[in-house]
């Protein structure tokens, strides 16, 4: 019986994969199945041996993606990390918040491992020579929102390796707690079309913001025009309709715990120049609700 048990498995593992062969497998058998009725229930049991038998051999054979699947992330606590030599300075420092969640935890960690990583290769590039002024790397996540639906962390920072300036470090982690996932701008409006609407407000915004910079400053009528056009050609690169260019953000909240707006946030040199920093525009929920996937649409409440 275990002979002919192996057999079928055999035929049968590829059917049970794939419905449709199943099917054609069993009209061409129903004649001879119909002259062997007694042996109808030992074949039932067989083929759901079989099915047990591939899924066990599947998750043998990938045992990480079963893992990715079925078992939660383990909670991971984040711990700052200052360290100080001739060569190198690191400061990380991490919000509470994030060790509530531990998708959000490693999310945040993962990045902070990142840019610690890209420091340590340029100091390995020193062949153990010292520097003239020691590299750096300063880092710090804050909590910028948590609602029992959303949780959202700011890493703001700078990592020098030398040059006449430092690297700007900026990101944003959106954490949604009930649905168990992180918020992506590219899920959040999957629609390409629909970037559109939304890069004509921030380039709006920022235009406007650049233009009263410059007034503020004083600038002479010749030289503010020079800026503004400059400014205009950077604004439009830096903001075009695509995901990548709007990756960058977090939720501003209403009272109810409802998003009232989204804060896109440019780092130094995306939008303007290095001096200018980091630059950010709100884009009012009344603008985002048409546009975004319909299953965000319940964060979201306009003011």
């Amino acid at each position: 019986m275990e002979a002919r048990h192996g057999t079928l498995c055999a035929r049968f593992v590829h059917c049970s994969r794939f419905p449709h062969t199943f099917v054609q497998s069993m009209r061409t058998c129903l004649p001879t199945m119909s002259r062997v009725v007694p042996f109808a229930l030992p074949l039932v049991l067989v083929l759901v041996g079989c099915e047990r038998t591939a899924d066990t051999a599947a998750a043998t054979a990938n045992p990480a993606a079963t893992q990715a699947i079925t078992a939660p992330i383990a909670p991971l606590v984040l711990q700052d990390v200052i360290e100080t030599t001739p060569s190198y300075i690191v400061g990380i420092s991490y919000p509470q918040v994030a060790s509530k969640y531990p998708p959000l935890a490693q999310a945040v960690q993962t990045y902070a491992e990142s840019t610690r990583a890209q420091l340590m290769q340029a100091v390995t590039g020193l062949k153990g020579q010292k520097p003239e002024m020691p590299y750096d790397l300063s880092l710090s996540f804050t909590q910028v929102v948590e609602t029992p639906r959303v949780v959202a962390v700011a890493a703001e920072g700078s990592s020098f390796t030398g040059g006449e300036h430092g690297t700007p470090l900026v990101e944003r982690f959106v954490w949604l707690p009930q649905m168990q996932q992180m918020l992506a701008a590219e899920q959040l409006i999957p629609d390409a079309a629909n970037w559109g609407p939304i890069s004509a407000l921030v380039r709006e915004q920022l235009m406007t913001a650049l233009s009263q910079q410059l007034d503020d400053e004083g600038v002479e009528v010749d030289k503010r025009a020079q800026l503004l056009r400059s400014g205009s050609a950077r604004i439009d690169a830096g903001t075009t309709p695509e995901p990548k260019h709007f990756s960058k953000f977090e939720p501003v909240m209403n009272a109810d715990g409802s998003i009232r707006a989204l804060r896109f946030v440019f780092p130094p040199e995306q939008v303007g120049t290095y001096d200018d920093g980091t630059r950010s525009a709100d884009v009012p929920a009344k603008v985002l609700l048409p546009l975004i996937a319909p299953v965000y649409r319940p964060l979201f409440r306009a003011g």
